[in-house]
């Protein structure tokens, strides 16, 4: 799998490296040519033509370049996305403020854009809200590729970070319970970044809390049943706790993060029917359905075979109409 994705990868870089040098031939051959026409025919026109041609040749040159040498450096996929995708806004961004000077009078250009910039802000204003947002997402990292998020209220795993809007694979929806893929890819316009809050489940912190919560009938010895769950959770997720333990403390250098309990706790809440047992664990960020599942499995087998524990169920009783009978 990680070597289909990883040619995957390679061919994604071919074809941007291709599509980049077949901009640099046509605007090359062009420039030659309206170079060529504006020396035979002295005219601004043509003039104007060739800078155009000529800048994007070197501008698409010059980041070829750059992007050639800087690439083979990041090893992590992600960071190799982030990056062509920066190269390729930064290309636009340059060749179109470039043009811009070469096609207006100086005199006027402040006024140019002053009268372009309220012409988008009026007339295209979600459009550059999301233009705006996605140059945000990718300069500030709020979240990247692969990361799993929340935002406008869509839980999902990150697979694509365009210019105008995010791509998700839509995570526990109304259809899907738990902490699943519900095999819908979500298109969030990326200025929702610029409003909304962003919940990133991964970003430094590879594990959440959880809880699973068990009634316990008040003769039952729960005292023992304390001591015996703690001792399951526990195994089960000792892995997870020390990792979760490592994380708090390589995140408590770069902010302020006291330091968190991880290890596995049962709070108790009494009610008129049962003792309510909260069991509290950490549990990998992706496999928290899967971990509750297994937990869950163990607990119910644990009790089961215990004496002196029992689960507590609610009794209904549907009265018929006929007469009482004392119990």
């Amino acid at each position: 799998m990680q070597a289909d994705r990883r040619h995957t990868e390679k061919q994604e870089e071919k074809r941007a490296t291709l599509r980049t040098v077949a901009v640099i031939v046509i605007s090359g051959t062009a420039t030659a040519l309206f170079l060529l026409a504006a020396l035979l025919y002295p005219d601004i026109f043509l003039e104007r033509i060739f800078y155009s041609s000529l800048t994007i040749s070197l501008v698409y040159f010059f980041f070829l370049v750059v992007e050639s040498l800087t690439i083979r450096r990041i090893k992590d996929e992600r960071e190799r996305y982030s990056f062509r995708r920066t190269v390729a806004i930064l290309k636009i961004l340059v060749v179109g403020v470039i043009l811009l000077r070469v096609w207006i009078d100086t005199n006027y250009i402040l006024v140019a854009y002053g009268i372009i910039g309220a012409g988008i802000a009026v007339a295209l204003q979600d459009l550059f809200r999301n233009f705006v947002g996605g140059i945000l997402i990718i300069f500030s990292n709020p979240y990247r590729i692969g990361d799993r998020i929340e935002i406008s209220e869509t839980i999902g795993d990150v697979i694509d970070i365009g210019i105008l809007t995010t791509r998700m694979l839509e995570i526990h929806a109304r259809d899907v319970k738990g902490d699943q893929a519900t095999g819908r890819i979500v298109i969030i316009p990326n200025g929702h970044i610029l409003s909304s809050r962003v919940f990133n489940y991964t970003v430094d912190l590879t594990f959440v809390w959880d809880e699973i919560s068990i009634p316990i009938t008040y003769g039952s010895d729960w005292r023992r049943a304390i001591s015996l769950v703690l001792d399951i959770v526990r195994e089960e997720t000792a892995a997870t706790a020390w990792r979760a333990e490592r994380e708090i403390e390589r995140v408590g250098k770069r902010y302020y993060l006291p330091k968190r309990d991880v290890e596995p706790s049962v709070y108790l809440t009494l009610t008129d029917n049962w003792i309510t047992f909260d069991i509290r664990y950490v549990t990998d960020v992706r496999r928290k359905r899967v971990t509750k599942d297994d937990l869950s499995r163990k607990l119910l087998a644990a009790i089961e075979a215990a004496d002196g524990i029992a689960i507590a169920t609610e009794n209904i009783i549907v009265y018929d109409g006929g007469p009482f009978e004392d119990a």
